[in-house]
């Protein structure tokens, strides 16, 4: 390969580009330019819970009041049917994405087996629209509502009322700071931040249901409403279904916590095909986590919708987005209150470090393999830097407001349960496991319902979803064009007749005939041998052919396997398989120059057609204008002239 002298990186550039794809990678190369890195020791899987919680957990910050303004006086029964959906719905479903795609590349990677070619690369990048719409929005919305717990303290709303932008884009700016510095001290922060906002919710829950029990007419109060209301048990639940919809944002967190699974140490023994401990403990933080969460979620609406009054959740009002920390100023003192608010302030700004997490795991796994990405979009801190910036345009769009956010972080939310849900229902059918896939198919069949009701009723989400996806493929796009002539070719592997053919042509001066394959008989070869003599003007016969395969042009970076075979009993053929001609070509030339220390030639016939035409075939079929833009990739790859192959076309 080329090995072209570049000036030395600054102190500056070496930090932001430090440990390439640190996060979720278990070490080795992501590319030709990418660092070596040593595996990832990993963190207990409790710890990653506890990173994963931060998104999941918080939720109960502003979960009980969403539920109370869609249900009601139903928000108990609702909440319920939202656990069941967990426990017997997403939660499975996530054990087997887990098992299936145990390096946090989530259901995104099963599915993308299912297609290839652009289609496939297609489909992913509007599944990564999804996914960012669901993290980022987890980011900004979790600090929105950090900032109104802050602003809504009865202690500083007269001072901050009028600066919740300001605190949000600051909380933002701090998350991303955070991971600056390093993901370790992430883990940690989240450990604290889940155990003491847990311990703390504890008190709050058992002192609500002493005040409800205690005060007995609370519940004789709120079960006759209720039947006055909505008539039957039938009634209620039918209700309950159709406002679920609403609830969803209680389902967040399984898909960061698959995407944060790389994290999880699993076995000594474990390897990367099969990290069988890594699995098995993803599974124990995934199952632990609903538990936990099913628990508190039931707990909470119940307390809330029986002890605050239903005008004090609507828009302005002291529960609105902050319930909890209304009943714990409430019931516990100022003083409880405060510590409460300071508590939930600090995990719902934490909240996105699972999201930054997350994307910072699934982004650099396919963009920069599909080449629709820079070479730093590999490295943490240049990733975390976009992602927070993106943060504060999102943040400012919405005016730092947690109910104009929920539509969108709903939305991505469902999409990507949906997804995983039909790619684990394809899976169990593929593994001709009938009742898991009967079983997976109806809870597919759930969350698309659930999925559509939400759209309909929140259109603004798939809406903020189609900005991501759009922003993603323009992006992708351009970056895939301006990337179009990098060598592209991690490796060359030569077979054993290749490097004799190579060993016995470097004694002599090297020529390469670049032959598309047609018949590959000898009257093929024979004219093509006439035609180069007759075009350049050369005596004698002592060339090599190659010949390049395309398999699937929408892949950007591989190895490439170098075959020779004789054919015809003379004429000496290399065969490659490619996702580009022109860029394995170049590869191969660079390679035999390094190999051999002669400068290799190659020659070509020119393509007819429309120059404009033959560059789209080769961007996106890696075929057409072969001879100029093989020269282009060399021309990148090796600046020194004196040392770049020649490239003959005539």
């Amino acid at each position: 390969m080329a090995t072209t002298e570049h000036p030395p990186p600054s102190r500056l550039r070496s930090w932001m580009l430090e440990g390439l794809s640190d996060m979720g990678k278990g070490g080795g190369h992501t590319g030709p330019h990418a660092k070596p890195e040593p595996p990832h020791k990993g963190q207990p899987w409790w710890r990653v819970m506890c990173l994963t919680g931060v998104d999941y957990f918080s939720t109960l910050g502003y979960q009980p009041g969403i539920a109370a303004l869609a249900a009601g006086l139903l928000s108990p029964i609702a909440t319920i049917v939202l656990v069941l959906v967990t426990l017997a719905g997403a939660l499975p479903v996530y054990r087997r994405v887990a098992e299936e795609s145990p390096h946090g590349e989530g259901s995104i990677a099963m599915l993308e087996r299912l297609l290839s070619f652009w289609q496939g690369k297609l489909f992913v990048l509007t599944l990564l629209g999804f996914a960012a719409t669901d993290f980022l929005i987890t980011i900004t919305l979790s600090a929105a509502d950090a900032s109104t717990h802050l602003v809504e303290n009865p202690h500083l709303t007269s001072a901050l009322h009028d600066k919740q932008m300001l605190i949000t884009l600051v909380l933002v700016a701090l998350l991303g700071a955070v991971f600056l510095k390093g993901f370790l001290e992430a883990v940690g922060v989240a450990v604290a931040l889940v155990g003491i906002y847990l311990a703390l919710n504890v008190v709050v829950v058992v002192v609500g249901l002493w005040h409800v029990v205690t005060a007995g007419h609370v519940v004789t109060d709120w079960s006759s409403a209720l039947t006055a209301e909505h008539g039957n048990v039938f009634a209620m639940v039918g209700v309950a279904l159709l406002v679920f919809p609403k609830l969803a944002l209680g389902l967040s967190g399984f898909e960061t916590g698959v995407a944060v699974m790389p994290h999880v140490k699993g076995d000594a023994g474990d390897t990367e095909e099969r990290p069988t401990g890594r699995i098995r403990d993803t599974r124990k933080l995934l199952t632990t986590a609903a538990l936990i969460m099913s628990v508190f979620l039931i707990a909470t609406s119940f307390i809330t919708t029986l002890l605050i009054p239903e005008k004090d959740f609507e828009s302005g009002g002291p529960a609105n987005g902050r319930a909890l920390a209304y009943l714990a100023h409430e019931y516990l003192g100022g003083a409880f209150g405060t510590v409460y608010d300071v508590s939930t302030i600090a995990i719902l700004w934490f909240a996105g470090a699972s999201a930054m997490a997350g994307l910072l795991n699934l982004m650099p796994r396919y963009l920069p393999r599909y080449g629709m990405a820079p070479h730093w979009a590999r490295a943490v801190r240049p990733m975390v830097i976009v992602f927070t910036l993106i943060g504060f345009l999102v943040t400012w769009t919405f005016d730092a407001s947690v109910d104009a956010q929920g539509g969108a972080y709903a939305t991505g939310v469902l999409v990507l349960i949906s997804s995983a849900a039909i790619a684990v229902t394809i899976a169990a059918h593929k593994a001709v496991q009938r009742g898991w896939t009967i079983g997976f198919a109806v809870i597919s069949t759930v969350f698309l319902y659930v999925t559509v009701a939400n759209i309909i009723e929140r259109p603004d989400g798939v809406k903020i979803g189609a900005c991501f996806i759009a922003g993603i493929i323009l992006v992708s796009l351009l970056s895939r064009l301006a990337r179009a002539f990098e060598l592209r070719v991690t490796s060359v592997t030569l077979d054993p007749m290749a490097e004799r053919f190579i060993r016995d042509i470097a004694s002599r001066k090297i020529r390469f005939i670049a032959n598309e394959p047609d018949q590959r008989d000898k009257a093929e070869y024979r004219e093509k041998i006439e035609q180069i003599r007759d075009d350049h003007d050369l005596p004698g016969e002592d060339f090599v052919f190659v010949e390049v395969t395309v398999l699937d042009p929408s892949e950007f970076e591989a190895g490439l396997t170098v075959r020779g075979e004789v054919l015809h009993g003379r004429y000496r053929v290399l065969t490659l398989e490619s996702s580009s001609i022109p860029n394995a070509l170049a590869a191969l030339l660079l390679h035999v120059r390094d190999l051999t220390g002669c400068i290799p030639h190659m020659y070509f016939e020119w393509t007819e057609g429309n120059p404009f035409r033959n560059f789209l075939r080769f961007f996106l079929f890696g075929q057409g204008e072969v001879a100029p833009v093989t020269r282009e990739v060399l021309r990148e790859a090796e600046p020194d002239r004196a040392r770049r192959p020649r490239v003959h076309t005539a």
